[in-house]
């Protein structure tokens, strides 16, 4: 939907990827994991610990992460598309800025090369991201 919308309008779309993605979630639910090994207490060692935050592997984790994307996305002022919950569209008088989310990769393009550039200079600024330059394929 993106590309052919993006083609129609002859807008570039660009392409960024998020550094270690299921680090960046926020855990909603309670969950404990057992002491790793190596790094077990001697004097407690049947105590597990509470997590915080998301850790790679946890099933949460993919969740976690778009729930804080979205979140932030929407307080930036998109709005989530009805069909494709992945693509989030923001409006600005007659420009359109399109953002197609799929784990950890984000690819957006707009009528409006401004508003590209912001886009780009507040997702650097809230998460760790590398800019990829333009879509090739």
């Amino acid at each position: 939907m993106l590309l052919a919308f993006a083609s129609i309008k002859d807008f570039k779309l660009y392409e960024m990827d998020v550094k270690s993605v299921f680090l960046n979630g926020f855990i909603q639910e309670e969950v404990y994991v057992d002491q790793p090994p190596g790094f077990e207490n001697s004097e407690k060692p049947n105590h597990v610990f509470k997590l915080t935050n998301v850790l790679y592997g946890l099933k949460q984790a993919p969740r976690a992460w778009y729930e804080r994307l979205s979140k932030f996305l929407l307080e930036k002022g998109f709005s989530r598309g009805k069909f494709y919950t992945t693509l989030f569209i923001k409006r600005k008088l007659n420009d359109i800025l399109l953002v197609q989310i799929y784990v950890d990769d984000i690819i957006f393009g707009s009528t409006n090369d401004f508003l590209c550039k912001k886009f780009s200079q507040d997702m650097q600024n809230e998460f760790e991201m590398s800019m990829m330059g333009e879509l090739k394929c």
